[in-house]
């Protein structure tokens, strides 16, 4: 295999990738992820009528949380400073939606803590209704897009599209 991986040395040993000769620059990512609930606990979440409390402000808080901690939980991502974590929900038939746009200005991206968002706010959800149904899952976790880097920007529904 000659495809070279970045966080892995020439010895194959796992590293962090060495991003200190990089400028800072303007990074922003937006990521979605799909819960899928019954209608009678859509009702109940809309209605905030779970005994846990308010599950989109608390599910928004631990998205949000998430995403400040991603260095944390994901083993060799970068510790960056966020300038911006939003995290939005929609509510469809059965499904609940979310969606984290991220933003910094840093010397690397910023797509696995908007991803990160999305995962921790869609868990955040199971845990709050699990109680009512266990049958709620999660689906369609992904990048929708990207701005800034070396790579340069990326857009989910052009690139499917074409």
């Amino acid at each position: 295999m000659d495809k070279k991986f970045s966080h892995l040395d020439k010895k194959g040993n796992a590293r962090i990738v060495d991003i200190s000769n990089k400028k800072k620059s303007s990074r922003y990512a937006k990521a979605k992820a799909t819960v899928w609930l019954s209608k009678k606990i859509l009702t109940m979440v809309k209605k905030d009528e779970l005994k846990k409390g308010d599950v989109i402000n608390v599910a928004r808080i631990a998205g949000i949380m998430g995403a400040k901690q991603t260095s944390s939980l994901i083993p060799l991502c970068h510790n960056i400073n966020l300038d911006c974590s939003d995290i939005s929900f929609k509510f469809l038939e059965e499904e609940l939606e979310i969606v984290s746009t991220v933003k910094s200005e840093e010397k690397t991206g910023v797509e696995m803590e908007a991803l990160t968002a999305v995962t921790v706010s869609a868990l955040t959800i199971y845990d709050m209704v699990k109680g009512v149904d266990k049958s709620v899952y999660i689906k369609n976790i992904s990048l929708l897009e990207k701005k800034g880097g070396k790579t340069g920007d990326f857009n989910r529904i052009e690139r499917e599209t074409k």
